[in-house]
């Protein structure tokens, strides 16, 4: 029997509507992941595959449930050893190693709260972090300017008593990998185990105004993913899914973690240290047989712009992307290339997928698909009215006699009040979309991105959709910038294909290709060129620093 057969009430739904209204999610009140899906697949097929990691350095190493069962035992008796218990939080900078997975299960398995954070973290981001959360231990890579920044936030830090770093050592620090050589690889499970509604994991993310928030989910989260895996990422038993993301960020809960072994596929993980290589990621899926493939639009760009067809790619069976806007130019590219649709979806760190493309729908190219049966998604206005077809409107979620699975718990203040996600019966995502007769989703923006130009609403993804059809347009972006007269006007930055020079008649052209696309009003009234764009250790481009130019 699937483990996926527990938790959900069928999976052979005839179309959307019958998947929409008819499938039912189970959270059984006792439930946690590592002991109720990890460590039964351990007993139940040991040498079942479930970790395939490797590096840009050569190394390699796949590992079997029951390893996974045996290493997590082992850490969870290391962090014990280290004084962790039920409800501490443990701050993991592990990038994408292969004991970031083992150490967020065994974190699971003794009810400490799991802190995902990014190695670009400075001392100052530290110094938040570890008093907002009141964090008792980090994790970290041996890396000496992560361990540096550690170091600069420790006396700043009252909380945090341990540090701790794998591959390598640091005076005053533990050597997790020594600790873990030393410890058994037997771990009882505790008779008050973590399940339920205990905290299980918590997520920093950031808008585009304030500190970051903390978002609090409860040992049902992982359920919540089954949506993810399961029926949008079309996830198959025993297959081979990557998902790019880096273990600082929600999305490797989202696609390497939960929902995968859930329904009994193996994760695959690339643990690059340089550039985001596109030629490399290439590789990896022909080598590895990967059968679905979740990453930005971004980077199925960069890797279609390569000579893509000298790899063998027969081993794809399903594509997804997630993470930023979906231009229709490469979900056209994408298509003909591959012979596969991009089924985009939507989500965020506070949730599980709740829009998407499902297997029974035929995605438009990039509308972000119709909601998931857990979630009752609606668009309002500002006055909190039902929005019309095409009427821009705010994303929000109705409450009902439950919460959808997936939804976190609240957003935790540093004064330890988890704040609720619902007002009035309603979560409001903070994004921006609009409705079509068919009820495709498309977004706009966040909400605090919506650009207002003497009087009108434009959505930055309208524009760069318009721009990226224009032949010269290799990658942009838009926000809005001050206006003395208009309050903001449209900005672009755009790099340029091969071939093309930035110029006035450049300019003039892109502004009135985009006039001819989409209402004249939105035009960029401000073009910049640039040579590349920023981009994030994902491979996505880094708007917050493209914003800090401005």
């Amino acid at each position: 029997m699937r483990l996926l057969d527990r938790f959900v009430n069928r999976t052979d739904f005839v179309d959307y509507d019958d998947f929409k209204n008819n499938l039912h999610i189970t959270t059984p009140k006792d439930f946690n992941f590592a002991y109720d899906v990890m460590d039964v697949y351990a007993k139940q097929d040991p040498e079942k595959r479930a970790l395939v990691w490797c590096d840009d350095r050569g190394n390699e190493r796949t590992f079997t449930f029951d390893e996974l069962r045996r290493l997590s035992n082992k850490a969870a008796n290391v962090f014990v050893k280290a004084g962790i218990g039920k409800g501490d939080r443990v701050l993991l900078i592990l990038q994408r190693r292969w004991e970031f997975w083992v150490t967020v299960l065994a974190l699971h398995k003794i009810g400490a709260v799991a802190v995902p954070g990014s190695h670009m973290l400075t001392g100052r981001d530290l110094v938040y972090r570890n008093n907002a959360a009141q964090i008792k231990m980090t994790l970290s890579v041996a890396d000496p300017n992560v361990m540096g920044h550690v170091d600069d936030s420790y006396d700043q830090s009252p909380t945090l008593e341990v540090r701790a770093c794998i591959g390598g050592t640091r005076d005053e620090w533990m050597d997790f990998d020594l600790e873990m050589g030393l410890a058994s690889d037997e771990f009882e499970r505790p008779a008050d185990y973590p399940c339920d509604g205990d905290d299980l994991i918590l997520f920093f993310t950031s808008g585009t105004t304030g500190m970051p928030k903390m978002v609090l989910h409860d040992h049902n989260y992982p359920l919540g993913h089954i949506l993810t895996a399961a029926f949008w990422q079309n996830i198959q038993d025993d297959g081979l899914h990557f998902t790019v993301a880096d273990s600082g960020w929600a999305k490797t809960m989202w696609g390497k973690f939960y929902g995968q072994w859930i329904c009994g596929s193996a994760v695959f993980v690339y643990d690059y240290h340089n550039k985001f290589d596109p030629i490399h990621m290439l590789e990896m899926i022909e080598s590895h047989q990967i059968t679905s493939f979740c990453g930005p639009a971004t980077v199925y760009r960069m890797m279609l712009r390569e000579n893509y067809t000298k790899y063998d790619l027969s081993s794809l069976k399903h594509l997804c992307v997630a993470g930023e806007p979906l231009y229709p130019e490469v979900f056209k590219i994408v298509k003909d290339s591959l012979g596969l649709m991009l089924m985009e979806g939507f989500g965020q760190s506070e949730t599980a997928v709740a829009v998407a493309n499902f297997p029974w729908m035929v995605p438009k190219p990039g509308s972000m698909g119709k909601p998931s049966p857990s979630y009752d998604v609606r668009l309002v206005d500002d006055e909190g009215n039902a929005c019309a077809p095409y009427e821009h409107g705010h994303i929000v979620f109705k409450r009902h006699e439950s919460d959808p699975a997936g939804m976190f718990r609240g957003y935790l203040t540093p004064q330890g009040i988890i704040q609720s996600p619902w007002c009035d019966g309603y979560y409001f995502t903070g994004d921006v979309a609009y409705l079509d007769e068919d009820g495709y989703y498309w977004y706009v923006g966040r909400s605090d991105d919506t650009i207002k130009s003497s009087g009108y609403k434009i959505g930055p993804f309208e524009v760069e959709s318009a721009l990226q059809e224009h032949p010269a347009v290799r990658e942009c972006m838009v926000r809005g910038v001050p206006d003395p007269v208009r309050g903001q006007v449209v900005k672009a930055t755009i790099a340029l294909h091969d071939g093309y020079e930035e110029s006035d008649e450049l300019v003039v052209e892109l502004q009135e290709h985009v006039k001819n696309i989409t209402a004249p009003y939105k035009y960029p009234r401000v073009i910049e060129f640039v040579s590349e764009m920023p981009r994030t250790a994902s491979g996505k481009i880094h708007r917050c620093l493209v914003k800090a130019a401005d």
